[in-house]
């Protein structure tokens, strides 16, 4: 085994003091992976601690009742959101996740023509926009790793779709509001104007649904994936006019969530403290990651999420790889920064067996 140099040790010592306290519904979790899972999943930028007691409260008596449709459950969500983020509840619709209304989107919107994303962002906007014959215009992000809105403009004359994803997956970075504001209030009027916002709840960014509310062609997307702990679930909202949420309904079919997905999701609203108290932990365990990384040399970007990248300064195919032979996952390799590594923010005890494997890796 190679001897552990001093800033790799320095780096591992840092993060044995990486959590800040916890309230008892994260004290379990927030140590190790489940017993039954060796696997430390830093891929997919999840929740590691999973719905909170109240939503898993609500999804098994969903599963329960699940031999109905319920719909009046999936409209108190959407009547629950919309009060709680003083937006009309005819703006507000529910999907099952957020992916499926951004491809539904897609398919309205850039059908044989162009869209317009940030280098590197969410891939699944290129692949979609691919998938129905669209021209993919990728610009790359600018020098504070935040969303260049004037060189989106730029990219073409008349784009089907703009997208911006804010906290931008996989940097973790924000794009200041006034350059959102500018690029919606810019945009040719035929454009559509995506706002992801699955991260915006591990930020003190102001959020956009405002600017779906009052500005046509505009779309703000939002989650239950992450903070919420439901990835797997499936469950995602859309603020938008109702012109165009019915739009987007036609390709959904008018498809009802599922029953548990639709009360865990009523539940996690009403527990008051839930978005605080995680964003919270989310943060020291993410700052303290990051100090880490910078302390044992390497650079990393200016996170506001629940994932971050780090500079390999080599590919970071073989890293990827490497660290998965440890049974840790992280992310893939994003086109735009392939010498990056995009990693997601899990426990302490996850984070400290991620530090240690890859000060290995690297220099072993």
């Amino acid at each position: 085994m190679p001897t552990l140099s001093r800033r790799r040790f320095v780096a591992a010592a840092t993060l044995t003091g990486l959590a800040p306290a916890m309230p008892v519904w994260a004290a379990g979790a927030a140590s190790d992976p489940p017993a039954d899972d060796a696997i430390i999943r830093l891929d997919y930028n999840e929740s590691p601690y999973g719905p909170c007691p109240s939503a898993l409260e609500a999804m098994h008596q969903g599963a329960r009742q699940s031999g109905h449709y319920f719909p009046e459950h999936e409209y108190r969500l959407a009547e629950l959101f919309a009060r709680q983020n003083q937006v009309p509840e005819d703006h507000v619709a529910v999907f099952c996740g957020s992916r499926s209304p951004l491809q539904y989107a897609l398919a309205r919107h850039a059908d044989k023509r162009t869209v317009v994303t940030a280098a590197p962002t969410y891939d699944s906007v290129a692949n979609g926009a691919r998938a129905v014959g669209a021209t993919v215009h990728e610009v790359q992000l600018d020098a504070r790793h935040a969303h260049d809105v004037r060189g989106m403009l730029a990219a073409t004359r008349q784009p089907g779709v703009l997208y911006l994803c804010n906290p931008n997956n996989p940097t973790g970075t924000l794009t200041p509001r006034a350059d959102i504001e500018h690029l919606i209030t810019h945009k040719p009027a035929g454009s559509l104007a995506i706002i992801d916002e699955a991260y915006i709840h591990f930020t003190d960014a102001p959020s956009c649904l405002d600017l779906a509310v009052s500005h046509d062609n505009v779309m703000v997307l939002r989650t239950f994936s992450k903070l919420y702990g439901m990835a797997g679930a499936r469950l995602g909202l859309v603020v938008g006019k109702p012109a165009l949420l019915a739009d987007l309904q036609r390709l959904n079919g008018y498809n009802f969530v599922p029953l548990a997905a639709a009360m865990g999701g009523i539940a996690s609203l009403q527990q008051e403290d839930l978005v605080s108290e995680r964003k919270h932990i989310n943060r020291g365990i993410l700052r303290n990651t990051i100090d880490a990384l910078q302390k044992a040399g390497y650079r990393c970007t200016d996170a506001q999420a629940n994932c971050f990248m780090v500079a390999l300064g080599r590919p970071a195919k073989p890293v990827i790889e490497a660290l998965a032979q440890r049974n840790i996952r992280v992310g893939r390799v994003f086109e735009a920064w392939p010498q990056w590594m995009r990693v997601s923010v899990g426990t302490p005890a996850q984070m400290q067996t991620f530090l240690k494997a890859f000060l290995d890796v690297m220099h072993g």
